[in-house]
């Protein structure tokens, strides 16, 4: 029996798990994302064709993968039905096989206006800078028990009783509180009755395909959305997504018991990089910088927002490795670090006059944190045509060596470019 397997980022996203799941989902029967929403980007690279998924698992590139988005899953439907359409245009058909949670809840328009409100009223320098896509205010109404399910949007006389029961609160809170336009539920329900109508074919019951799947032995991989440092638990909160991003969200997420989760396998870049405020110890916000962006094409997916990059944080991976129970590492972008004569990796924080080797859980006190780094010599040569591990340059793998040291897991593959066959593989479970 092949052992299911959990797939998430470790940093602040954008880490390559679009990448990293795509090679891997052609070993498994179900590929099931577990959390976020469309605030997701997804990049896959196919034979020089470029695919960016930010609802749909990535392992639906992969024929014959049945893929489910799991009751975890905030779900813009307007944005799902757009990537369903450019799949299609692209000869991609995901007929008979997505299956969308009837749990999930659905993002409506009017988070979008509260999300972009809300950030705009927090005072300079407290901003999260979000995606707006309105997946904050979704979760809140998720936790409030004032959400929309996708079981009440496919179905015409659920669905109305429910906005009459949720959107005035709502319509209120916009005008009153943010001086905002009211809501037209008459509007609103007629938008959500031309998705529903689109959507009604995916939607089901979930839960017993994930049972039946683990039942029949078929093994399932399980996939993550943003990366762990963002975890409204364990995350630099309140800089943070509104979701769980940890090994903690994926059993809540998918109905799949702990005990049947398998192997959990993080997804870290050799560099790092963040979207949106907050603190972020090890920013280089100078050359260093600018060379890692333009060689890491660091430009938001879903925003197109330049991030903000850095050196390797291995405190913050450290922390994210042990809360997630991370028994290997995928290592992605090594290439954007090829022309660098020195790397380094921060080891430790110092603090208020002292080495502490942990993540402090005031965002506060991180953003004072000033990195101790480890230097190593780069190797500064081409790798994008490394088809082993053991291939790269001495360097290369001293400088793995060095990350394993600092947080305590192995590196099991490491990408050598973006497209699909650039994936090196280090061990049997890689």
């Amino acid at each position: 029996m092949r052992e299911n397997l959990l797939v998430l980022g470790l940093q602040w996203g954008d880490e390559g798990k679009g990448q990293v799941i795509d090679v891997l989902a052609d070993r498994f029967d179900l590929i099931v994302r577990f959390q976020g929403g469309a605030n997701a980007g997804h990049t896959v690279r196919v034979t020089g064709e470029k695919f960016t998924l930010h609802l749909l698992p990535s392992g639906i590139l992969r024929p014959g993968k049945l893929c489910i988005i799991g009751n975890g899953v905030v779900v813009d439907p307007e944005c799902l039905l757009e990537e369903i359409k450019e799949l299609n245009k692209r000869g991609i058909s995901v007929d008979g096989r997505l299956m969308v949670s009837d749990r999930a809840h659905v993002v409506l328009p009017y988070h979008k206006t509260l999300d972009e409100l809300q950030d705009a009223a927090r005072a300079k320098g407290k901003k999260i800078e979000t995606t707006r896509r309105g997946i904050g205010p979704c979760y809140a109404d998720k936790a409030a028990r004032r959400g929309l399910r996708m079981v009440e949007l496919v179905e015409p006389a659920a669905l109305r009783r429910r906005l009459e029961e949720i959107v005035p609160a709502k319509s209120k809170e916009l005008t009153e509180v943010y001086g905002g336009r009211p809501i037209d539920i008459d509007g609103l329900y007629a938008e959500l009755l031309g998705y529903a109508d689109r959507l009604r074919p995916f939607v089901c019951d979930t839960l017993p395909v994930i049972a039946d799947a683990l039942a029949g032995g078929k093994p399932i991989l399980l996939e993550g959305a943003q990366g762990a440092m963002l975890d409204v638990e364990f995350g630099t909160y309140p800089f943070v997504t509104s979701s769980n991003v940890s090994v903690g969200g994926a059993t809540v997420g998918t109905g799949m018991p702990p005990s049947r989760i398998g192997r959990v396998l993080g997804v870290v870049k050799a560099y790092c990089s963040r979207v949106g405020g907050g603190p972020f110890p090890t920013e280089q916000d100078n050359e260093i910088g600018d060379l890692l962006r333009e060689r890491g094409d660091e430009f938001g997916s879903t925003t197109g927002r330049p991030r903000r990059c850095g050196w390797l944080d291995g405190v913050a991976l450290r922390h994210a490795v042990a809360f997630n129970g991370a028994d290997g590492i995928a290592l992605m972008g090594l290439p954007v670090l090829s022309a660098l004569p020195r790397i380094k990796i921060c080891v430790a924080y110092r603090l208020n006059g002292q080495t502490v080797s942990c993540v402090p859980a005031d965002a506060n006190a991180l953003a004072q944190a000033e990195p101790v780094y480890e230097e190593v010599t780069g190797w500064q040569r081409d790798i994008s045509k490394v088809k082993a591990f053991d291939d790269l340059p001495q360097a290369a793998r001293d400088y793995v060596a060095v990350i394993e040291r600092v947080v305590g897991a192995p590196v099991e593959m490491a990408s050598v470019g973006r497209e699909r066959g650039q994936i090196v593989r280090r061990t049997p479970n890689g």
